[in-house]
């Protein structure tokens, strides 16, 4: 974990606003934009890109994955760009830690939809990269490889999590341990559903259309 060098009450505003842009739910926005419904009544009827590209519609769903990475690296980087010292990486500074916890927060309790969110995992991933880029490149990598040999996103995503500290032990970068330890459990327990339909073998395959 970083040192904690600013105050607590800067820190708590810093954890308010990144969770207002994390609850933004970017996947209904882009099904409104595009035409596709309610998003929550399609599917899994989960807000993320993955449920998005179950509409057929491939641009929505690229946007909303990019969108929702997105939100979790801009509340990281203005975290890091305004309290920074000098020759700090984003990883080392508290206040982005804080932006990016709070980031993935608010997408998977946000407040907008009365705390009814989506699994985090583009913006877990998008705050890894804005964190550490070498720790983001490899989950990123991990999901990759994951989805591709199984098609199941939520298998890629859980590998991804898990492996996420591995990965920081093996880049030296310990300082994040406490948060991926964090991220990591609250994936798997936004992904418990999911975890009980990969053992049933009942799980939709990514690109296939449910319900």
């Amino acid at each position: 974990m970083p040192h904690i060098i600013h105050s607590f009450p800067l820190l708590a505003v810093v954890a308010v606003l990144a969770y207002l842009l994390g609850a933004v739910p970017f996947g209904i926005v882009m099904a409104r934009i595009f035409g596709l419904g309610d998003l929550r009544a399609i599917g899994s009827g989960n807000i993320g890109a993955t449920n998005v590209l179950r509409t057929g519609n491939k641009l929505a769903a690229f946007l909303t994955l990019i969108l929702d990475a997105g939100k979790g690296a801009i509340a990281v980087g203005l975290a890091w760009a305004l309290f920074r010292q000098p020759g700090q990486m984003p990883y080392m500074v508290d206040a982005a830690q804080v932006a990016g916890f709070f980031a993935f927060l608010g997408h998977i309790y946000p407040v907008y939809l009365r705390f009814r969110g989506g699994k985090g995992v583009a913006t877990f991933l998008g705050t890894l990269l804005a964190l550490s880029f070498p720790l983001g490149l490899a989950c990123c990598a991990t999901w990759l490889v994951v989805a591709v040999i199984t098609r199941y996103s939520s298998l890629a995503a859980l590998a991804a999590a898990a492996l996420s500290s591995l990965w920081i032990l093996l880049l030296g970068q310990g300082g994040l341990l406490l948060l991926m330890v964090l991220f990591t459990i609250l994936i798997y327990l936004r992904h418990w559903q999911n975890i009980t339909r990969l053992r049933a073998g009942t799980e939709t395959k990514i690109g296939a259309k449910k319900g």
